[in-house]
């Protein structure tokens, strides 16, 4: 799996395309202890263990549910590594057999980037720069059989309307990833999902994304719009939970540069 970071004719976007995705390893994690907490944090910043092919990782913390369909399953942070072609068995070993004190694993994932709708400025830094945004996580899940339909929607209008958000400020990133295989997953985790989108966005009086998207498909989607995109959407996928986190450590600068060396 090639893998390079295109600019899509913009010189302050990177962009993956369809050939050339990322892999992540996702964890999805309750912490039981204030320590762990620390723990964690210090894991993701020391990312640089897991050799060259390691881009960074990011961890996040729960801070509210902006939308779900279950009370249950909750859990406190949210842990993303990002790895150029494959992730190596020594990182895998690690993050989903050795767990810190009091960390319960309640999934450990592998996602691909989702052609053309996995966008960050090229010079991104983290949320440090705009403490009001928090990280806004969708936990989707598409109908295994209009996967190929959701690809190609998230291809055509949500990657080039998110890019146009991101390009103007509105929206930190835009990180649209999908399961290619569920490593681990706790039988008491009663929710799945198939889909994880990432997007830094101003939680206070935050409604959902009709309004950050609207005008932006409109403009590459003037037939259907926003109605008309996101009723294909609704038409094959649910949304079990929808969060927002606190950025624990975004120490996944490297995706920004790879976009830089490799224009």
């Amino acid at each position: 799996m090639a893998e390079t970071i295109h600019l899509s004719g913009h010189p302050h976007l990177a962009q993956i395309e369809p050939e050339d995705r990322l892999v992540v390893l996702a964890r999805t994690i309750q912490a039981r202890d204030p320590g762990t907490d620390t723990a964690l944090k210090d894991s993701a910043v020391h990312w640089a263990r897991f050799g060259d092919t390691c881009l960074g990782q990011a961890l996040y913390r729960h801070r509210s549910v902006f939308r779900s369909t279950s009370e249950v399953s909750e859990w406190s942070h949210l842990e993303l590594s990002y790895f150029r072609d494959i992730v190596p068995a020594g990182a895998i070993h690690e993050l989903v057999t050795q767990q810190p004190q009091y960390a319960q694993l309640l999934r450990a994932e592998i996602l691909l980037t989702t052609p053309s709708a996995f966008v960050l400025p090229r010079d991104w830094q983290g949320s440090a720069d705009r403490p009001e945004r928090h990280a806004s996580v969708e936990y989707i899940d598409v109908q295994p059989a209009s996967l190929g339909e959701y690809r190609s929607i998230m291809r055509e209008w949500i990657g080039p309307a998110a890019a146009k958000l991101v390009r103007e400020n509105r929206i930190g990133t835009f990180r649209a990833m999908e399961t290619a295989a569920v490593l681990f997953r706790d039988p008491a985790l009663k929710l799945d999902w198939n889909q994880i989108h990432l997007c830094e966005v101003e939680a206070t009086g935050f409604h959902g994304f009709g309004q950050l998207f609207a005008a932006a498909l409109q403009e590459v989607s003037p037939s259907g719009g926003f109605a008309g995109v996101f009723a294909g959407l609704d038409r094959i996928r649910t949304i079990p939970r929808w969060t927002f986190n606190e950025p624990v450590v975004e120490a996944d600068a490297a995706l920004g540069r790879e976009g830089a060396v490799k224009r």
